[in-house]
């Protein structure tokens, strides 16, 4: 009798077990590429034990590595490993009333954070169910697409998107593990979070949290309001 192959995922599974290298992953899910002390800093570990882990997460194709002179920087591989993260953090912390979300920082996280250079988090579902209630997408075979009430919705965030030029999804729904609803990914989702943070409204935070500035307070989440219509509690107050 054959011995049962070994499923090909449990090696992925091994990688993400660890906790030093799931920070690590957690770390580049923010779509910002970092340093080898960068990353052992964030994982709380020696310069020798992160490169050890990164060379794992490399052989794993978690993560690839791009040189710039005499450094070396890291992200994730590609989009497949963002979604991979999102998918388990949605079925381990899937509790939103657990009180672990009453620690700042995970509160943080919790209202805006980026997921792979989209907006997601409390701010961000707002902000796709806005769109969803003024009919601003319809379904086609790779995803979304911004239809005319799409693009006027747009227009009132002062923002005009420009076409797809790579070969990637534009738009689609993706599961807000914080939220247990969908935020908007896809390369529309990271020309708007662009817009957003170039108009002030929206700041880079501690790691993958995003901050509401004042500028952001005044100007953007009235707006905000006015797309959801009444219709989201998490843009109340």
């Amino acid at each position: 009798m054959h011995a049962p192959f070994e499923p090909a995922l449990t090696a992925v599974a091994s990688l993400l077990a660890d906790p030093s290298r799931s920070r690590m992953l957690l770390h580049l899910l923010g779509g910002r590429k970092a340093s080898a002390s960068d990353l052992a800093a964030v994982a709380g570990v020696s310069a020798a034990t992160a490169s050890g882990h990164l060379h794992k997460l490399l052989d794993g194709r978690l993560i690839r590595v791009e040189p710039r002179g005499r450094h070396r920087y890291y992200a994730l591989a590609d989009e497949s490993v963002a979604r991979l993260l999102e998918s388990l953090a949605s079925v381990s912390e899937r509790e939103a009333t657990s009180p672990a979300w009453r620690h700042p920082a995970r509160a943080r996280l919790k209202y805006a954070r980026c997921c792979y250079r989209h907006l997601a988090g409390e701010l961000g579902v707002a902000l796709f169910s806005g769109l969803m209630r003024r009919g601003a997408f319809e379904a086609v075979p790779e995803g979304l697409a911004l239809t005319p009430a799409g693009h006027e919705a747009l227009r009132g965030f002062g923002f005009t998107p420009t076409p797809s030029g790579r070969r990637r999804r534009y738009a689609y729904a993706c599961h807000d593990w914080s939220e247990g609803v969908d935020h908007l990914a896809g390369e529309l989702a990271e020309q708007l979070l662009g817009h957003v943070i170039e108009q002030g409204w929206l700041r880079q935070g501690e790691g993958r949290a995003l901050a509401l500035t004042p500028r952001g307070t005044t100007h953007w989440l009235p707006r905000l309001r006015e797309l959801a219509d009444g219709g989201d509690p998490r843009l109340s107050g």
